[in-house]
């Protein structure tokens, strides 16, 4: 399958630039609506580029995400205590794939395996977001990788 495309899905969805655009529209969207806004209650400008920054190195670009953010346990930690519902994160994914539509390039495989990531993404982040701030996770691991056949 990836290779009828010849690229990775960071190329493909338009490299951090494609990802910012998707990032912010994506957030625009989010805090007009009554049932995220509270979520993302304490965004900042800088949520949208680290965003941008994680999905690049889970779409195989730069692994800036891991080199000066944290990586995978700093993206884990930060979602403790959220709280996030069922509700709020079937909102999240209808959000999100409207932006997906509107925002990456017209090719249905990519738009399909980068919503798969999101789902997948969203259980971790509702299941993380149950226990409380400061709460040991452990070691995730390495960020995951998300290709043209879904995780790596």
């Amino acid at each position: 399958m990836g290779e009828s495309h010849g690229s990775s899905l960071y190329e493909a969805v338009g490299g951090r630039d494609g990802l910012r655009r998707l990032a912010d529209g994506f957030y625009e969207r989010v805090l007009a609506d009554p049932l995220l806004a509270p979520v993302f209650a304490d965004f900042t400008a800088a949520h949208v580029e680290h965003v941008a920054v994680w999905l690049g190195e889970v779409f195989s670009g730069p692994a800036d995400f891991t080199a000066e953010l944290g990586g995978h346990q700093a993206l884990l930690r930060a979602h403790l205590g959220l709280g996030i519902t069922e509700e709020q994160r079937v909102r999240w994914m209808e959000l999100m794939t409207a932006t997906v539509e509107k925002e990456l390039p017209d090719d249905a495989l990519l738009r399909r395996r980068v919503i798969e990531y999101f789902d997948w993404g969203t259980r971790i982040a509702k299941d993380v977001s149950a226990s409380p701030p400061g709460t040991d996770l452990g070691e995730p691991g390495p960020t995951p990788r998300w290709g043209w056949d879904g995780l790596a």
